[in-house]
């Protein structure tokens, strides 16, 4: 065991993101015109019926949500990763955000059409869903949150009401196949899929 630890090398580092690998989201969230907003997003987390979504202050999505606590959580495939990045540099804040702005952020209206991506009403909620996503989760909002230590985001916890899938990805009819499915994955800025089956839990 001491001979293996000693061949372990670690060195302290200051990366400047902490993206450790994420699936991407793209949240579809109500405009106050009545059509849907598309923001990618790279922070989320889900525990039973409750989604946690890392948003940034400032930006659309959360600035509908405000006004209206209904989005719809897409969940893209890897083979919509070029979806995703032609969303990446815009936002649909007019003006644009002075932040965003020189960071080469450019206002668009129909992200739907930028990215080549298909609108498809909702059953429960006001905002789109994004058809081409192999998962669309349609939520309501409970609590929004803005960190005393961190003023830049919010943390968002939204109820799951309804879960549309592809029948592609699916075993059963309740069941997502784990062999089907595979997130779109955010990893230190880079787009991948999973990886190789290596097991599965004891609740599998």
């Amino acid at each position: 065991m001491k001979k293996e630890e000693n061949q372990i090398i670690t060195k302290s580092i200051q990366p400047k993101i902490l993206y450790y690998g994420t699936p991407v989201i793209l949240l579809t969230t109500l405009n106050e015109d009545g059509t849907s907003n598309i923001s990618p997003l790279s922070s989320s987390w889900a525990l039973g019926e409750c989604i946690v979504l890392g948003i940034g202050e400032g930006g659309k999505a959360l600035e509908n949500l405000r006004n209206h606590p209904e989005c719809v959580v897409n969940v893209p495939g890897p083979g919509l990763w070029e979806n995703v990045e032609a969303l990446a540099p815009l936002t649909g804040k007019c003006p644009v955000p002075e932040y965003k702005r020189v960071n080469s952020f450019r206002f668009e209206k129909d992200k739907f059409s930028a990215a080549s991506l298909t609108k498809k009403e909702a059953e429960i909620v006001k905002p789109f869903r994004i058809l081409e996503c192999p998962l669309q989760i349609e939520s309501r909002v409970e609590h929004i949150r803005v960190p005393e230590h961190d003023s830049h985001f919010a943390i968002v916890e939204v109820t799951a009401l309804k879960v549309h899938a592809h029948t592609s990805i699916l075993k059963d009819d309740h069941h997502v196949n784990p062999h089907e499915w595979s997130p779109l994955i955010y990893n230190f800025r880079h787009y991948y899929g999973l990886g190789e089956h290596l097991g599965k839990t004891f609740r599998a």
